[in-house]
């Protein structure tokens, strides 16, 4: 009979331990800011940042009930119909990490004095701590739950339907409820600028730090240009064979991927070699691979 189970070497043991190490830190960091934002600055603001956690805000205003508490329990059916959709490794991570905000959004920051300054300072400070800290789960393939399983089981019934669409219109939904409730419209348009500071927050934390630029040269002078560009930035490039389809003549495309400080040197570079080069730079998101990010599971 076929052995189901083996045992797992040591390399394997030690790259499960550090995941897991990384995972809790990640969820100690992120719980850590997530809870700031709600807690300490959305709290005594009265608006809601959006969200199932601004749900449970506006119960503990309204009825003083548990934020932490109020949020887990309001993500027990969206887990329940989601759990075939996102997986079993995704909900215990994501439940992982709703447990330890629960312990600091209940337990721990109730002990630390509340900001009561400026609405819109806490609004501002509110969405950039919530954003740093969802950036935390999401990096470790976690989630802080709520909207983001809604989202998930919307676009699996709708796949015609953006996710950032779907994200934002419930969120605003939920923004919305406290003007009635906080009887202030300023809790709305507080409530939209600490999401909309929140997911500036996310990008940037996701992608902003891997980001670089693709330059993109179509051009004849194919072997002096990408020597050029070896010589002065150490960067490879992809030569892609092309043809015009207006003149119908061959052309090479030429493709590097390269930091945002090396893109003057390899547009300049591309127009010395090749005055007549046509010249493309875009932006990319993250860039993995040798000279850049190592992608890590």
């Amino acid at each position: 009979m076929k052995k189901i189970f083996r045992k797992r070497t040591k390399a394997e043991i030690r790259k499960l331990t550090k995941r897991l190490a990384l995972d809790t830190l990640c969820d100690l960091i992120g719980s850590i800011a997530y809870a700031m934002g709600i807690y300490t600055f959305a709290k005594m603001a009265n608006f809601s940042p959006g969200g199932i956690s601004g749900i449970a805000l506006i119960m503990n205003y309204l009825w003083n009930l548990p934020i932490g508490v109020m949020t887990l329990i309001m993500n027990i059916p969206l887990v329940i119909v989601s759990y075939k959709i996102v997986g079993p490794r995704f909900l215990a991570k994501t439940a992982k990490s709703m447990i330890i905000s629960t312990i600091f959004l209940d337990v721990i920051f109730p002990l630390i004095p509340l900001y009561e300054g400026n609405r819109m300072m806490a609004a501002l400070y509110s969405g950039l701590l919530m954003g740093a800290g969802m950036a935390f789960f999401y990096m470790r393939g976690s989630s802080s739950g709520g909207m983001d399983f809604l989202s998930m089981i919307i676009k699996v019934k709708h796949p015609h339907i953006s996710l950032g669409i779907v994200t934002a219109v419930t969120d605003f939904l939920v923004i919305l409820i406290g003007w009635p409730v906080f009887k202030d419209a300023d809790a709305v348009l507080y409530g939209l600028i600490c999401s909309f500071s929140a997911s500036i927050v996310i990008d940037r934390i996701l992608y902003g730090l891997g980001a670089g630029k693709l330059v993109i040269v179509i051009t004849t002078q194919t072997d002096d240009l990408i020597n050029k560009i070896s010589d002065l930035t150490d960067r490879g490039s992809t030569v892609i064979k092309a043809i015009g389809s207006y003149t119908k003549e061959e052309r090479d495309v030429i493709l590097c991927a390269c930091s945002k400080s090396q893109t003057y040197m390899i547009t300049s570079a591309a127009h010395e070699v090749d005055p007549g080069a046509f010249v493309m730079v875009t932006e990319t998101s993250e860039v993995f691979g040798e000279g850049f990010k190592e992608y890590k599971k």
